[in-house]
């Protein structure tokens, strides 16, 4: 009867049925949260790659200042967290930011951007609507992070997790693969009249570092039929998303699961004769977007490096490399603030002239945390599936890291929110293998201070 009130009431304060629509399933979700977090994450996973986009603030062509864009589960995920945050205010046995060995870097993150931001918006430097925003839409990639740590408990909730996961990958591949007949380059679903194929590109280079990990792992013929199955599936998108970076990324994913192999040498000398086969085998349209880099006709804009001119896109790269390092020593200590520096396409020299000296030493502090959790946690894992997510998440971490020298990698929704997923998954694996030994085996626990709930 009060749910029956409730939905008349809400019906009855709106005339337009998109607001309705969306004002409903916004109280739907936030039930279903209330009841089950696990419900939630599977809608979250879902949306992360097939929800459309909006923008606040501003009109589609705008890009710092004019606004920012949002997606479908940016909205989503708000109303997920607030949920989160209602549940565990009525039940507090169950914890919110649990203890993990990256909660340091991230809060010494979020508060650079914090501090850099706020000042900038003091002194007028940054819009103070767009820079919350983008504030704001850093913050929640953690939020993503802390849910999972939060809901992870057992290995079955591993599977089902990283099923789904894969699952969205594939959906959204099948999707690029009928993009291809049409030209042009492959984006993921939603994402406007542009598209963003760089971004699409970092994703599905991720993804395809996981499903490496956990082939390397298991030694079921039918698991690995299913994982071969679904890269063949991934790779054709990939390919025609033509993005350079991604491309770059995909090789040091490689790299790093050959050197995790146990037959290291085996892939490694098949990986070096792949490479010196790939002008052949690869699409001539990925062909000319790598030649593009070095051949393109004279323009203006092109610069030269060792007396070989680059693209004009490529270009635009390294000036603005040397203009943020120039442009960093008038703000060295905190920055311009989040977007209060002019678009960069390059992640570590938007993170310089953002925040400035505090904010890069604490964006690099992250990243080695985060590389460091990898390693450590990789030690302690004896069970395949954990041992390969762990491993496809380390070589996907290196390859981010790879790939956003030419993009914002780390700062990017659609490749963020899946990434810090699995982050979420890989921090707590350990202690799921020590709860799991202590029942099962009565050992004496081996772990320490890996998440402390609380």
């Amino acid at each position: 009867m009060g749910l029956a009130l409730g939905a008349a009431f809400i019906a009855s304060q709106f005339s337009t049925s998109p607001t309705l629509i969306m004002g409903i399933g916004g109280v739907i979700v936030f039930l279903v949260s209330f009841v089950s977090m696990e419900a939630a994450l599977y809608i979250l996973i879902f949306s992360m790659l097939l929800s459309p986009e909006i923008i606040v603030g501003g009109s589609p062509g705008t890009e710092m200042r004019g606004g920012v864009t949002l997606r479908a589960e940016d909205l989503l995920l708000v109303v997920i967290g607030v949920s989160w945050f209602a549940r565990n205010a009525i039940f507090k046995e169950l914890g919110l930011f649990l203890k993990t060995p990256l909660n340091q870097a991230i809060f010494f993150y979020i508060l650079s951007c914090v501090v850099s931001t706020g000042l900038a918006i003091v002194v007028g430097r940054v819009v103070p609507k767009t820079g919350f925003f983008y504030v704001v839409k850093y913050i929640e990639y953690f939020i993503v992070f802390f849910m999972v740590v939060n809901q992870m408990n057992d290995t079955d909730q591993v599977k089902r997790f990283v099923l789904c996961l894969l699952l969205t990958c594939f959906i959204v591949s099948i999707i690029g693969i009928f993009q291809i007949p049409g030209g042009g380059r492959v984006s993921a679903p939603f994402e406007g009249a542009e598209g963003e194929p760089n971004t699409f590109g970092g994703y599905l280079m991720f993804i395809m570092a996981i499903i490496g990990g956990l082939f390397l792992k298991f030694e079921t013929t039918r698991i690995r039929l299913i994982l071969v199955f679904l890269l063949i599936t991934i790779i054709p998108p990939f390919l025609y998303t033509q993005s350079r970076a991604s491309y770059l990324g995909a090789l040091a994913v490689c790299f790093v699961l050959a050197f995790m192999s146990k037959r290291r040498a085996i892939l490694l000398t098949l990986m070096v004769i792949g490479l010196i086969v790939s002008p052949i085998l690869l699409p001539s349209t990925v062909r000319d977007r790598l030649a593009y880099t070095f051949t393109q006709p004279e323009e203006a804009g092109q610069i030269a490096v060792g007396g070989v001119r680059l693209d004009t896109s490529l270009s635009a790269r390294v000036v603005s490399y040397q203009q943020a390092m120039v442009d960093f020593t008038k703000h060295p200590i905190l920055g311009h603030g989040v977007t209060g520096y002019r678009f960069l396409d390059a992640q570590f020299p938007r993170v310089l002239a953002e925040t400035g000296f505090i904010g890069m030493v604490a964006f690099l502090y992250l990243l080695y945390s985060i590389f460091n959790l990898a390693m450590t946690n990789l030690q302690l894992l004896e069970k395949p599936l954990h041992q390969g997510v762990t491993i496809g998440f380390l070589a996907g971490f290196i390859g981010l890291v790879v790939h956003s020298l030419g993009a914002n990698t780390f700062i990017i929704v659609r490749i963020m929110e899946p990434f810090w997923f699995f982050a979420g998954i890989v921090v707590v694996l350990p202690e799921i293998e020590q709860k799991y030994a202590e029942t099962h085996y009565q050992t004496p626990p081996r772990l320490s201070g890996v998440i402390h709930y609380g």
